[in-house]
């Protein structure tokens, strides 16, 4: 049935393959004309198609996948499809005979036409497991919140293809799980009811201590056609969400390291550097014109320079417009300004309310030393004194540090004179490290400029 289902996907790409490509003849010269080469190429797309398609992984199970993922699959394997064959085609000697508009056109109408195929079979599949058929049984072995959300995960998403069939739960006399599923608490009489109705997927959810019972299902059903997966509970003992990456050639799962990929970063630092780089165009004027007011405004230089903490911990030099008159301090020792404080000049009272004396760290951001959106950098001082105080203070520099940051827009911002404020704004911070994503920093870049860079709570 799998084989049947295999050879009808790659005939159904085959055809889009074919399809898109004379569609694309049709419209840039109208008509199919014979001795083209775009018939030889059209077949070594094809043959590379036959390779490449199910090394990504293409004709594999969507059950449990998100559709979106599926697609990005698509769009790669396709994209690797026609460089591969572009290359072969300048070895032959045969490239300068492909039209480029042609191929574009090609490009686009087989890719959209494989992706629109996709979407048409999974949009039909998730009707048909809302209607309660093609859904593969699985029986849970957990205890308490961790079995309970997996539970109702599955059931909240039928579309996926899985049903909760049983569940044995490892904590005698507990039917205390909430879930409307049958219920065991004896090893043997689970095992039964798994091998009776015919379950498919045994999923043990249950935390890394738990390595005893984990062998005892696996033994169990060594010898049955049963998928035993683990889905560990790692939540009591995981700073972030314990993702799963490939660490030399082992499966390893992060208990505590940046939820976020080094390669899901890139856009951000595209944007950072682009916004940055107009940023700093854009108010060449308004840079000149606060220059001028702060050297007038106190004896000293223009610019106030401190060492920060950033992404992991390094240090760099964070700039600022000086909004305060020279004073000197204590080593070790950093003051906040605090509301009416004498040291603070006219003109700097003014850029610390509007937050225009923060505008030089836009510098930093073009220099990659911060981001245009992140946790607010905090004196090195101050850093050591919190994060002895405040738990997790110190993971808000698993990312760079920002201008303006997810706390920021909340109102979390100016003097932190009491404990409870900063360990708010190191909450927020948290929070936007585990959430993160790209349309996550558009929003705070336009909420920052929709309410703007005035606060009370800065002085």
């Amino acid at each position: 049935m799998q084989s049947a289902q295999g050879l009808g996907a790659r005939s159904l790409d085959g055809i889009c393959v074919v399809a898109g490509a004379l569609l694309a003849t049709n419209i840039r010269f109208g008509e199919y004309l014979q001795g083209r080469p775009d018939g030889t190429h059209v077949t070594l797309a094809l043959a590379i198609a036959l390779v490449l398609f199910p090394a990504f992984g293409l004709y594999e199970s969507w059950r449990g996948r998100p559709v979106w993922r599926l697609l990005r699959q698509v769009f790669i394997a396709w994209l690797a499809v026609q460089a591969c064959g572009l290359v072969v085609m300048f070895s032959l000697h045969r490239a300068e005979l492909i039209s480029r508009l042609w191929f574009a056109y090609w490009t686009v109408m087989s890719g959209g036409a494989l992706i629109l195929v996709r979407l048409v079979v999974y949009s039909t599949l998730r009707k048909i497991r809302h209607a309660g058929l093609n859904l593969r049984n699985v029986a849970i072995v957990g205890d308490g919140e961790h079995c309970r959300e997996l539970v109702e995960n599955v059931d909240g998403t039928p579309d996926n293809g899985f049903r909760v069939a049983v569940v044995f739960n490892v904590r005698d006399g507990g039917k205390s799980l909430g879930v409307l599923v049958p219920i065991h608490n004896n090893f043997p009489e689970f095992v039964a009811h798994v091998r009776r109705d015919g379950v498919q997927e045994i999923w043990l959810a249950l935390p890394l201590s738990e390595e005893e019972t984990i062998q005892r299902v696996v033994d169990e059903f060594r010898y049955d056609l049963v998928n035993v997966r683990f889905i560990p509970d790692v939540q009591s003992v995981a700073l972030f969400a314990g993702g799963v990456i490939d660490l030399i050639g082992a499966p390893a799962i992060n208990l505590i390291a940046s939820p976020v990929p080094t390669r899901s970063l890139v856009p951000k630092e595209v944007f950072d550097r682009l916004f940055a780089f107009a940023a700093l165009v854009a108010l060449l004027p308004a840079f000149i014109a606060i220059s001028i007011a702060v050297k007038l405004s106190s004896k000293g230089p223009v610019f106030f320079r401190q060492y920060r903490k950033g992404a992991d911990g390094r240090v760099f030099r964070i700039y600022k417009f000086r909004s305060m008159r020279q004073h000197g301090e204590q080593t070790g020792v950093v003051t906040q300004a605090t509301r009416r404080d004498p040291r603070i000049t006219q003109v700097g009272s003014f850029l610390r309310r509007t937050s225009l004396d923060e505008l030089p760290q836009f510098i930093n951001v073009l220099r990659g030393e911060m981001s245009v959106v992140g946790p607010r950098p905090h004196a090195i001082e101050h850093d050591e004194l919190y994060r002895k105080v405040i738990d997790n203070y110190i993971h808000r520099y698993r990312i760079k540090p920002g201008i303006t940051g997810w706390a920021q827009v909340n109102g979390f911002r100016g003097e932190t004179d009491r404990v409870e404020k900063m360990e708010k704004r190191v909450e927020h911070d948290l929070y936007y490290i585990k959430n993160w994503s790209f349309m996550l920093d558009l929003r705070i870049v336009l909420a920052t400029i929709v309410k703007g860079f005035v606060s009370r709570n800065a002085y």
